[in-house]
């Protein structure tokens, strides 16, 4: 514990991204695609084309693989000593920030696929903001066990370093 009255330094505790259990559809997709198109290249019926099959392959890669991936790889959460922190995007980030120190609600929702795979999504309410939504977090119980524990000790710290300091600063 640092003396009173100093300030401590922020530590990270955790970085991670949401669950990528939804790119598993993803990947099927993505093997069915390179059999259809390794099966039918040079062998589709009259009037059609390589590149048309080429093409389709292509558009559907690019709209059931690589879309998903962007977006499931744009979202970053981490939690360190002093706060929660949210990136989104991936050419323009956008980063939300809450203190552990102020103080917040969690609320954790699971559903059945959720709770099959231990994961679930935390909500983190101030009462002043918007709730901030951390989706699909893996081991979710853990996740907010720690957030739990760095709320207790950041209120702790606060109390102390305000009861330490003499009237009249």
């Amino acid at each position: 514990m640092p003396p009173p009255g100093s300030g401590t330094q922020e530590h990270l505790i955790a970085r991670f991204r949401g669950q990528s259990r939804r790119l598993f559809f993803s990947g099927l997709i993505l093997i069915a695609v390179a059999g259809a198109t390794g099966y039918f290249t040079d062998n589709l019926p009259d009037g059609f084309e390589n590149w048309m099959l080429w093409a389709a392959a292509g558009t559907i890669v690019l709209l059931f693989v690589v879309v998903p991936y962007l977006a499931w790889l744009s979202r970053r959460y981490t939690i360190t000593t002093r706060r929660v922190i949210t990136t989104t995007g991936l050419i323009i980030h956008r980063r939300s920030e809450l203190s552990h120190a102020r103080g917040y609600t969690m609320t954790v929702t699971r559903g059945p696929l959720q709770r099959l795979w231990g994961g679930g999504t935390i909500s983190l309410s101030n009462g002043a903001e918007p709730p901030m939504l951390l989706r699909n977090v893996p081991n979710v119980r853990l996740i907010h066990e720690v957030l739990v524990d760095q709320v207790e000790i950041n209120q702790i710290l606060a109390h102390r370093d305000a009861q330490a300091l003499p009237y009249g600063y």
